[in-house]
């Protein structure tokens, strides 16, 4: 009689972590910060300005924008909860390449640099995140080259919509705060009377509902797949 096999043992599939709650993080680890509240269009820092702090936004949202010699202003980011920013003055960046400025009602949480730096080097949950955090913003920098590149204005346009509603990270994208077409021109890299026919495009095609605040409809993604 041949010898039965040892009944493999089943193991219950692995709980996904908990999401990283940064600020009890730092309560509970004594990390010296600052919460500062701006409202709508207050600038946070300015181009050019020391950079001796890291920024972390618990609510609200942030653009990042450079000027060039000539007078010309670019948005280079967007920026939501959960979102770190400042990070230039960990990699001895003495002054800041951007001006950040809130784009609505706004919470953030100010780190100082060599805080900051201590808990990265002791604290591998923070290092985790904080590293997830840098290469999904080098990754999206990346796209958005070749965005630029090889896109026409209307297909980055319906890409920056849906990035804006965080697309694909929740069953249902949320509605974008309220922002200027001249803003959403320089984020895309057009004029605003090329966004204005854009926009409309999409509200009579139903992909976004456009009365102040803007809510992006998952049928737009057609238009960035569209070859």
């Amino acid at each position: 009689m041949s010898p039965v096999p040892p009944k493999k043992q089943s193991h219950p599939p692995a709980l996904p972590l908990p999401p990283f709650d940064l600020q009890a993080f730092l309560d509970s680890a004594g990390v010296a910060r600052t919460i500062c509240k701006y409202e709508r269009s207050a600038v946070i820092f300015s181009q050019g300005d020391a950079a001796a702090d890291v920024f972390y936004i618990q609510n609200g949202s942030v653009k990042l924008s450079v000027l060039s010699r000539t007078g010309k202003e670019a948005v280079v980011a967007v920026l939501g909860q959960g979102d770190f920013f400042g990070e230039g003055c960990l990699a001895a960046q003495p002054r800041r390449m951007a001006t950040a400025s809130a784009m609505s009602t706004s919470t953030v949480l100010v780190i100082e640099k060599p805080q900051m730096l201590e808990v990265l080097h002791t604290q591998t949950a923070l290092a985790e995140r904080f590293l997830a955090h840098m290469l999904a913003r080098n990754i999206r920098v990346e796209e958005d080259l070749v965005d630029q590149l090889f896109n026409s204005s209307e297909k980055r346009l319906a890409r920056v919509l849906l990035l804006l509603a965080r697309y694909g990270k929740a069953d249902r994208p949320l509605p974008i705060p309220k922002m200027s077409q001249e803003t959403l021109a320089e984020i895309v890299g057009t004029t605003r009377s090329r966004v204005n026919v854009f926009m409309n495009k999409f509200r009579d095609l139903g992909f976004i509902e456009y009365n102040g605040d803007i809510k992006v409809n998952s049928s737009l993604l057609t238009v960035v797949l569209h070859d």
